[in-house]
């Protein structure tokens, strides 16, 4: 209720300052700003010791308090702020960090894969290599049996031929030269069986 009044009283002490050079010149003498009136100034003086001391009692405090908590208010905010920086920036030294480690841990995973594909295809290489060696060297067995047997066969043959050979030389007891046609057209019937 006493904001109210002195509220009601600083609006009088207002309109009454601004209306006493209205009511000078209303009277019909011109108004001079600069020449000093005392009773004025008294009544001016007055008003506003009495407006400041009730701005200073009721408004001036609140005012005040209003700063200094808005004040307060920043300087909480910043602080908060400041709080929720560093935080942020751990969480991404944090996370940098974890990057980091995932990336060494491809890395080595890369790595391990790598030797591992390697050591496979060094395995495969040489498993492969043996393989074509005992494959090299049964190809070669086999060679050398078919080469044996193809020598046997041949002896075989050659044998009986000699032997067919000798037993018409012999049924054919004749000169040289009869041998000599003998075998010539024996070995020519040779000749006619292996061309066929």
């Amino acid at each position: 209720m006493f904001a109210l009044s002195a509220r009601a009283g600083s609006v009088a002490a207002a309109l009454l300052i601004s209306a006493t050079p209205a009511f000078a010149s209303e009277a019909g003498a011109p108004v001079n700003l600069l020449d000093p009136k005392v009773g004025l100034m008294f009544w001016t003086l007055i008003i506003f010791a009495l407006l400041f001391s009730v701005l200073a009692k009721f408004a001036f405090k609140p005012l005040f308090a209003a700063v200094e908590a808005r004040e307060k208010a920043l300087e909480d905010a910043i602080e908060g702020a400041k709080r929720d920086r560093a935080e942020t920036e751990a969480l991404l030294a944090q996370q940098r960090a974890q990057l980091e480690n995932a990336r060494n841990e491809a890395q080595g995973i890369i790595a391990a894969s790598r030797e591992t594909a390697e050591k496979m295809r060094s395995d495969l290489l040489a498993q492969t290599k043996q393989q074509q060696e005992e494959m090299i060297e049964q190809a070669r067995r086999a060679i050398e049996g078919e080469k044996a047997a193809a020598i046997a066969d041949l002896r075989k043959e050659a044998i009986d031929l000699a032997i067919a050979g000798a037993s018409r030389v012999i049924e054919q007891n004749l000169d040289s030269d009869n041998n000599r046609k003998i075998v010539e057209s024996f070995l020519a019937s040779l000749d006619k069986k292996a061309a066929h």
